[in-house]
């Protein structure tokens, strides 16, 4: 059966707060249908968007005093990456796998946002619609990260599918841990570096290659029948997003609204098909202070519009549409974030009463 979201408000994973409770309390008061569990980058290094998710990999080394993280390849890793693959294969194997993918569990170590939202979807006592979860994608991870030399672990192929696998498992571990409390659960793989693709830095990194890093990322969240988000706060091909296998593509409309449209033939099969498009139409910057809830209606119907003469039909990107903030709201002033997400919620309100929804 195809999910038809009708305006749904969710929200990107970074917020900028201190106190995890409250960051949590956010979510679940503006995000009422998808509530999300928060990252928290100011509470430490632990947060940041790659660490947060490098538990479990084998010969990562963190450095608090230099605030990074990196791959030791220096040595023997023969042993570590035979224990990693075989808790791969025996929660992964198509056939025998057990799914039990704890083995790359994150713990409050590493997120003290997921521990407080899963008490708090206890104590509701009841399945909300849909929770949303996140990872970071596995181009944008690898990319990022580096090794003992500082070259991108991306280019070394033993540890990129490394990255993959373990992406993947904590993807369903997440998954697993909401199906409680949820419907449906979401999950969105950051790519923020895809914006960059195409370009002269990352001109050895190919297309087909990454289509295939999402879609082992998407095939393991589809595994638990969660519904797969790929998000992009930049311009970037967002066909390879639809070839991928994605369900949800989610993009900054605020800035790069119109780039959705250059894709015309993509987008109209990919709705038709039962994909949705998330729409980031609230900006996550200080462009938040000047936003009404009709300056934003106004700008989300011209993007939508825009695509109407396209030749896709309107009711359907409206059934098939999703509302979120442009990016994470993890370095915004506070305050600031807090409008981010009353205006997302506010904006869902009024564009489903427009539509009948």
């Amino acid at each position: 059966m195809t999910t038809k979201p009708k305006f749904l408000a969710t929200g990107i994973g970074s917020m900028p707060f201190t106190d995890p409770e409250y960051a949590v309390g956010v979510s679940l008061s503006h995000l009422t249908e998808a509530p999300f569990w928060p990252q928290l980058p100011r509470m430490g290094l632990n947060e940041q968007m790659e660490i947060q998710y490098s538990e479990g990999m084998p010969c990562v080394q963190i450095d608090h005093e230099k605030g990074r993280m990196y791959f030791n390849t220096s040595g023997d890793y023969s042993e570590s990456f035979a224990e990693f693959y075989e808790a791969y294969m025996t929660a992964m194997d198509p056939d025998s796998g057990t799914g039990d993918c704890s083995y790359v569990s994150i713990t409050p170590e590493f997120s003290r946002g997921i521990g407080i939202m899963e008490k708090r979807l206890q104590m509701l006592n009841k399945k909300l619609p849909f929770v949303k979860v996140q990872v970071t994608g596995p181009c944008s991870f690898a990319l990022t990260i580096v090794d003992e030399n500082k070259r991108a672990i991306y280019y070394n192929e033993e540890f990129r599918d490394l990255i993959i696998k373990a992406l993947a498992m904590k993807a369903r571990w997440q998954i697993q841990k909401f199906q409680p409390y949820a419907e449906k659960v979401i999950c969105f793989i950051d790519e923020p570096i895809l914006s960059a693709f195409g370009s002269s830095t990352y001109i050895s990194v190919k297309r087909d290659d990454v289509v295939s890093h999402l879609s082992e990322v998407i095939e393991a969240i589809h595994q638990d029948n969660g519904i797969a988000g790929i998000h992009c706060c930049g311009n970037t091909e967002w066909s390879i997003l639809i070839d991928a296998g994605v369900d949800i593509v989610n993009f900054d409309a605020f800035g790069f609204g119109e780039t959705i449209a250059i894709y015309p033939d993509a987008v109209k099969k990919f709705l038709e098909n039962g994909g949705m498009l998330a729409w980031g139409v609230v900006p996550t910057s200080i462009a938040i202070r000047e936003q009404t809830v009709e300056t934003l209606t106004a700008h989300l119907e011209k993007m939508i519009d825009n695509l109407v003469s396209k030749g896709i039909d309107k009711q359907l990107i409206a059934e098939q549409s999703i509302l979120t903030p442009s990016c994470g709201t993890g370095s915004m002033n506070p305050e600031d974030a807090e409008k981010v997400f009353e205006m997302v919620s506010a904006l869902s309100k009024v564009m489903k009463i427009k539509y009948g929804f």
